[in-house]
C-alpha cells in the first residue's frame, strides 16, 4: 500500500541513484532517482534528502515528491536553488547522473490527494510550492480520474514557472483541468491582468465555488498560505476542506 510507512512502520533512509536531470527554470531542476524497493507513495507527500560533504557534514531538507505514484520506482523531486540553502546549491548545479542520493520516505499523511476521490479540487500554489499539486495533477491524469480539478499558481513572472510545458498539454487535452497564472512581477505582453498576489476577485473567478464543497489545497510560503487560506474561507469555503502545506526561506516546511 503506499505510504503504508505512516501507519505503523519505520520510516527508512534508501538509496536512490540520479537518473535523469531536466532543468524547469533558471534555478529550478528536477531530478528522477531510481530507488529499489521503493515502497509507493501518495501524491503529496514528501520525502527526506541527506547529502554528505567529502569531511563527513550532513544535512537534510525536506522536498516534495512531483512524481505520481505509480512511477515505478522512479521518484521525482524539484528543487529551488535559494541563496541561503545549504543542500539546494548542490542539487541544482552539481548533482550528476550516476550520482547516488540518501532518501527517507515517503512521509506526510494529510496533505495528500486519492484517486478514489471524486469531488471538486482547488490547487492554490506560490512558487515551488506547486510541486505536490504537480504530483496530484500527474496522478489524477495516470489514474484516469475524472475529477474536475482547477490549479491557481502564483509565479513572480512567467520564467518562473514549473512544468510549463506539461501544463499547456495536460490542459490541452482536458477542459476538467483549467490552470490559472497570477504573475505578482512581470506578466506576459497583453496579459488581462496587472501583477499582483492572488486576491478575493482572481479567488471568485478562478477557483471553484464554494457551494460545490471543493477539497482546497494550498502550498507555497507561510505568509502566502496564510493569505490564500484566508481569501479561500472568506470566499465560504469550509476551512476544513482546506488542506495547508507550508515551508520558509530556506525551503523546510512547517
Amino acid at each position: 500500500m503506499a505510504g503504508a510507512a505512516l501507519f505503523g512502520r519505520r520510516v527508512m533512509w534508501r538509496i536512490g541513484t540520479v537518473v535523469a536531470l531536466r532543468d524547469e527554470t533558471p534555478t529550478a531542476r528536477t531530478i528522477t532517482l531510481d530507488v529499489p524497493a521503493w515502497p509507493g507513495h501518495i501524491a503529496g507527500q514528501h520525502v527526506d534528502v541527506r547529502v554528505t560533504a567529502p569531511d563527513g557534514y550532513s544535512a537534510v531538507r525536506s522536498y516534495s515528491i512531483a512524481s505520481s505514484p505509480n512511477s515505478h520506482g522512479r521518484v521525482e523531486i524539484t528543487v529551488e536553488r535559494l541563496p541561503n540553502g545549504e543542500v539546494s546549491p548542490y542539487l541544482t548545479q552539481e548533482v550528476a547522473a550516476g550520482d547516488r542520493l540518501e532518501l527517507r520516505g515517503p512521509i506526510g499523511g494529510w496533505f495528500v490527494w486519492r484517486a478514489e476521490q471524486t469531488e471538486p479540487v482547488q490547487l492554490v500554489a506560490g512558487g515551488s510550492g506547486v510541486v505536490p499539486l504537480m504530483a496530484m495533477i500527474r496522478s489524477r491524469a495516470a489514474a484516469r480520474s475524472t475529477a474536475p480539478f482547477r490549479l491557481l499558481y502564483s509565479v513572480r513572472e512567467p520564467q518562473a514557472i514549473f512544468y510549463r510545458d506539461e501544463f499547456q498539454t495536460l490542459s490541452d487535452k482536458d477542459p476538467s483541468l483549467t490552470i490559472t497564472y497570477a504573475y505578482t512581477r512581470v506578466t506576459p505582453t497583453d496579459w488581462p491582468r496587472p501583477p499582483g498576489r492572488i486576491n478575493a476577485s482572481l479567488i471568485a473567478s478562478a477557483a471553484w465555488p464554494s457551494n460545490l464543497a471543493p477539497t482546497c489545497y494550498v502550498c507555497g510560503p507561510t505568509p502566502f498560505v496564510e493569505s490564500a487560506t484566508d481569501l479561500l474561507s472568506a470566499s465560504g469555503n469550509d476551512r476544513d476542506k482546506i488542506r495547508t502545506e507550508r515551508f520558509g526561506s530556506t525551503g523546510e516546511r512547517k
